[in-house]
């Protein structure tokens, strides 16, 4: 099912099940339980993980919400119950505008999940997103891959990532896959998966979610250790055991991956369906292309605008960088209109090139760059 809606559609994966299909990831059982986001912090709480203050329970209704705000203390974080990919989360500063983000958040959640249920955690600032990719087969032997960072995200939805993470020293890159580990066996999970963290100024981290699927940038991780993923996961949902030890993983080189999505960076990023008309992929060791486009394709409005993934391979991240800058300024995709331009100004940026970076990048970059236009 990849990693799109139906990889985590609990009901999907029944009735495969009731269907005698093989699903290729976890029981729906599992895919359920960590769903509902708040199952998944209570089990998380229970297995020792540090976990972000907030709800163990979801809110009901405006007035609940509101005072569990309080108990907590802005700035909060509005999370949809069976949220992913960025949908049915809001941040807020403050009670006057409570109310409003809480409706905003709760009708996102509603039109993306056709679920409004909503619960509060506290809004950790500045932080970076860290996640570290699981593998585990159904008996018992589970092992992490080491991690991806992936604060470079606009509007929860993630625009770069790469591994091994800059900020991240081997010493807490092991107490955190450990934690990792740890999670995945308390969830009693299988197949691939991934264990987010927040990871706060100070260097201490906390569980946020557990994603029951193959994520959009799984190929970076692919890229450092060598292991085919998806080759993996078929192989564990045929019942075999994993090919891999944890003592056999080790990480080398480092890999980035910027997302190409069809918008207008223009004019607030609104999608841009259309006909492609010109196709030309950057290729060369160390060079991936994860995309179905071809000139003549029709992109529709239908869907998540990513249209292609750009990956890259080197030894260090100084080097990667240089050939990731190599390989933009070598793509060429016509006919709509698209970020690519954006994103390498991105890497371009003094704070990415340093390493200096946290889920709120964007945003000042933002600011950054208009400034700088204003200017102009």
């Amino acid at each position: 099912p990849g990693y799109g809606f139906l990889s985590e559609n609990a009901d999907f994966a029944r009735r495969c099940e009731e269907e005698g299909v093989i699903f290729i990831g976890p029981s729906a059982d599992i895919i359920a339980r960590m769903g509902i986001k708040t199952e998944a912090r209570k089990i998380m709480r229970e297995a020792g993980l540090p976990i972000v203050p907030g709800t163990e329970q979801p809110v009901q209704g405006i007035a609940e919400a509101k005072k569990v705000a309080a108990e907590v203390g802005y700035p909060i974080m509005l999370k949809a119950l069976a949220g992913g990919g960025g949908k049915g989360m809001r941040v807020c500063y403050n009670s006057e505008d409570f109310v409003h983000t809480f409706e905003t958040a709760k009708l996102e959640a509603e039109n993306a999940f056709g679920d409004g249920t909503m619960y509060i955690e506290k809004y950790i600032e500045d932080p970076r997103h860290i996640e570290f990719q699981i593998l585990a087969d159904k008996y018992g032997n589970t092992i992490h891959l080491g991690e991806r960072d992936c604060s470079i995200q606009r509007r929860h939805q993630k625009l770069i990532e790469e591994s091994p993470s800059p900020a991240i020293s081997d010493e807490q890159r092991k107490k955190m896959g450990e934690i990792a580990v740890k999670a995945a066996k308390a969830a009693e999970y299988y197949s691939a998966g991934t264990i987010e963290f927040l990871r706060d100024k100070h260097g201490d981290f906390y569980f946020i979610e557990m994603n029951t699927r193959i994520q959009v940038e799984h190929p970076v991780t692919e890229w450092v250790t060598g292991i085919d993923l998806i080759r993996e996961q078929i192989r564990i949902a045929a019942g075999k055991h994993l090919t891999y030890t944890q003592e056999d993983v080790h990480v080398h080189g480092h890999a980035i991956e910027v997302r190409i999505n069809a918008e207008d960076t223009e004019h607030d990023f609104r999608p841009s369906p259309g006909t492609v008309t010109n196709v030309h992929f950057p290729g060369g060791k160390g060079v991936r292309i994860d995309s179905a486009l071809f000139a003549g394709y029709q992109i529709p409005p239908y869907y998540d605008s990513m249209i292609a993934k750009l990956i890259v391979y080197d030894k260090n991240r100084k080097l990667a960088l240089r050939k990731l800058r190599n390989a933009l300024g070598e793509l060429v995709l016509e006919g709509v209109k698209t970020n690519i331009d954006y994103q390498y100004e991105i890497i371009n940026d003094e704070d990415f090139i340093e390493g200096n970076v946290d889920t709120g990048f964007i945003e000042r970059f933002q600011k950054k760059h208009q400034s700088e236009n204003e200017v102009k």
